[in-house]
């Protein structure tokens, strides 16, 4: 149905398995702008959250952009509303904005220059030391590139619901259990999991690794889950451990739960299946659509980070 529609199916590695092995391209946030800026598709059906299916929509604005579940969001994005921005940038005048990909389409509107997990440190590093920056909405991420790059900025106070939830105890547990096998997490963790880990970088760097590493047997890994559908086929004899969330109050684990057997993964980006991406291609919709006016202001900082990166 894709190729009768001359339709490009674009997933991000946190989606289901069954929909990533039906998507023509697979990628984190930065390879799916990449990819949307460059198809010669009529139709873009995004695969994953919704700020992902603006951006695409904001750099094809001639094109028809689809996404398979319209409340698909994400709690970062939600984190910083445009309004509270604006608010935030008025009160820091002369400030330069750098926003993560995370955000809605009037929040890049407002911003100077998107950046994702995997180009934040190298922009941020382009920048004029003596340059003030505001950085947002990922805190977690923002401290990150702060501790990398020894800059101050004023971060903005939002996280990923599911990397600032993974549990430290169980993250030493697995260590314990398994010491020879190096730890990758995002940079979205909190600081307590990126001390305890080997590897720090973005999901796609995160899968480099271990394509990079064939021979090695275990790792633990502390991201989206979804990811470790495409890291099982890079190393199909390797054995990935996902780091668990924190058991909150009320919850605990059975006692012949292995510790590393609770995933941790986005509700927002299973909310996608194969039967509502059938029906999404199948009917043309939910379409995504930005207005004209925000558009013109967003597609500035999104491809100023396309040039840098």
């Amino acid at each position: 149905m894709a190729k009768q529609k001359n339709a490009v199916i674009m997933a991000h590695y946190y989606q289901r398995p069954e929909v990533q092995e039906v998507a023509d391209f697979i990628g984190d946030s930065l390879a799916l702008a990449q990819k949307a800026a460059k198809t010669d598709a009529d139709i873009i059906v995004l695969c994953g959250v919704h700020f992902m299916a603006e951006t695409a929509k904001i750099l094809c604005p001639d094109k028809k952009v689809l996404i398979p579940d319209v409340n698909a969001g994400c709690s970062l994005a939600d984190s910083c509303k445009a309004a509270d921005l604006k608010a935030w940038k008025d009160a820091h005048p002369g400030y330069k904005v750098i926003s993560y990909v995370n955000t809605s389409a009037d929040v890049k509107a407002l911003t100077d220059i998107v950046v994702t997990s995997s180009n934040a440190l190298k922009i941020v590093q382009s920048i004029p030391a003596d340059q003030p920056v505001l950085f947002g909405p990922d805190h977690n991420l923002g401290h990150y590139i702060s501790q990398m790059t020894g800059r101050k900025m004023a971060i903005w106070d939002g996280a990923c619901h599911v990397h600032s939830r993974f549990s430290v105890e169980a993250l030493i547990a697995l260590k314990r259990e398994h010491p020879d096998a190096p730890v990758l997490a995002h940079p979205e963790c909190k600081q307590t999991i990126l001390t305890l880990s080997d590897v720090i970088g973005s999901t796609q760097a995160l899968l480099n690794y271990v394509k990079s590493h064939p021979d090695t047997r275990k790792f633990i890994i502390a991201t989206e889950t979804g990811v470790l559908h495409e890291m099982q086929k890079a190393c199909p004899e390797a054995l990935f451990l996902p780091v668990p969330p924190e058991v909150t109050e009320g919850e605990s684990l059975a006692p012949d739960q292995h510790i590393g057997c609770m995933c941790n993964e986005c509700e927002y980006m299973r909310m996608v299946t194969l039967e509502k991406l059938y029906n999404c291609l199948l009917n043309e919709s939910p379409e995504v659509n930005v207005e004209p006016a925000v558009a013109k202001q967003a597609i500035i900082p999104i491809q100023r980070m396309l040039d840098l990166s």
